[in-house]
């Protein structure tokens, strides 16, 4: 099945790694491939502890994406395509049987991943392994080919008060 976390509210990714976590728990293999991301967070140590789940990470730069260079941002978009291709190689494979593409929609929204290699990923998906993605501003395609969908929706935020992220707490 396909499960989409979207919106513009926190907890997409808090929701798909607690996905994770019930998964490895049961056994199961984790592929989570993470776009966008590149700060070390504290799930990131915590899944390292984990033997059955597995992380990749697309980002060359620790800048946002609106503050990289041509060189950094194909950097990123060569990055994204070999994870996702890794990705596709695993699910084919069956050697994953949750895949979570985290922060998948802000890539396509900045052209940093190929949206025909996610739509081929969709397409193929096989028998018995779980697609999760996350991110802001699903594509209707994408929300099409969905059988869960979850909008997390911000109704305050501590930023809006000038409070910064808190490790333990936002990563």
């Amino acid at each position: 099945m396909v499960q989409v976390y979207c919106g513009d509210g926190k907890g997409k990714t808090t929701a798909a790694l607690g996905l994770a976590l019930r998964a490895a728990g049961h056994g199961r293999q984790v592929l989570l491939v993470q776009f966008l991301k590149g700060q070390p967070t504290g799930e990131l140590a915590s899944l390292a502890r984990i033997p059955e789940v597995t992380v990749l990470r697309g980002k060359a730069s620790e800048k946002f994406t609106f503050q990289m260079d041509e060189r950094e941002l194909q950097r990123t978009y060569d990055l994204n395509t070999k994870n996702l291709l890794t990705a596709q190689e695993q699910v084919r494979a069956k050697t994953c049987d949750l895949l979570i593409l985290d922060e998948i929609f802000g890539a396509l929204s900045c052209e940093l991943v190929d949206e025909d290699l996610l739509r081929h990923l969709l397409e193929g998906l096989p028998e018995g392994v779980e697609l999760v993605m996350t991110g802001r501003n699903s594509p209707q395609w994408v929300l099409e080919q969905a059988d869960y969908i979850t909008e997390m929706v911000c109704r305050r935020h501590p930023y809006e008060r000038g409070i910064s992220a808190r490790e333990g707490i936002e990563f």
